[in-house]
């Protein structure tokens, strides 16, 4: 698809930049940390993360748009096979892409070794909207490979993998923004799309809480599979965010890189 980068980039620019607006605007959350401390360190993992990507392309002849556009030209993938009206599929790629991105997070918290990647990004003590950039370039690296596969099995349209992309990187910077939506326009949104409070649950130092809540985008994974989480029992004001442990180190990007081959 002609221009995807230019498009994908100035929708994540743009969401952010709203977010991040509306967060100063109308906060949720008291922060504890000084927000230049934070962000330089999150959008730090931001400039490593595409420099892993661009390593991973160097490595792979292609990423995610760039499998689904030789799905296309190979016939391979489910969607190259069965013929569905281009509306249809793009829908249905988009709801099989989410469930795979829901399973994905799930297993991070299940499989020792990929929790120990994954908990960088639950080591920041506030969470806002740069906490949705805050992954370790491993994990980044891992989650590209099997989003490639899983597209060269799908075999989708292109445009549904960079709506997609879109998506996910618009609602994962909305749900972890920091901010105050009426609770009644929050009841309503998180039918459909996880909401900020909703997320802020996952994000709770206590186990059982941060093993929950799962969706980047859509809620319903959650409720069909049993793992939602309505408030957490300290309510949002109160509760701790992050990991038991919590110090501010995880503030640092080089303490932060390393966390996973020393900290348990």
């Amino acid at each position: 698809m002609e221009h995807e980068t230019l498009i994908r980039l100035s929708a994540f620019l743009g969401l952010f930049a709203l977010f991040a607006g509306l967060e100063t605007w109308a906060p949720r959350r008291i922060r504890k940390q000084p927000r230049i401390t934070r962000w330089t360190t999150n959008w730090g993992f931001t400039v490593l993360n595409a420099v892993a990507l661009r390593a991973l392309a160097w490595g792979l002849p292609l990423l995610a748009v760039g499998a689904a556009a030789d799905a296309a030209n190979q016939g391979w993938g489910l969607f190259n096979v069965i013929a569905l009206p281009t509306g249809i599929e793009i829908i249905v790629a988009l709801l099989i892409l989410d469930f795979s991105i829901w399973a994905q997070h799930l297993i991070t918290h299940k499989i020792p070794i990929l929790w120990r990647l994954h908990r960088v990004h639950h080591a920041d003590v506030d969470i806002d909207v740069t906490t949705a950039i805050r992954f370790h370039p491993i994990e980044i690296a891992i989650s590209m490979l099997l989003k490639i596969g899983l597209v060269y099995l799908l075999g989708p349209a292109i445009i549904a993998v960079v709506l997609f992309e879109v998506i996910l990187n618009g609602t994962a910077m909305f749900n972890h923004a920091n901010i105050r939506l009426p609770l009644g326009l929050d009841r309503v949104v998180r039918l459909v799309l996880v909401t900020p409070d909703m997320h802020r649950v996952h994000h709770s130092v206590h186990r059982h809480e941060h093993d929950s809540n799962y969706g980047f985008a859509l809620s319903i994974w959650d409720h069909l599979f049993g793992t939602y989480i309505a408030q957490p029992a300290e309510g949002h004001d109160a509760m701790k965010v992050g990991l038991q442990w919590q110090d501010t180190r995880p503030a640092k990007l080089g303490w932060s890189l390393a966390m996973p081959f020393f900290r348990k």
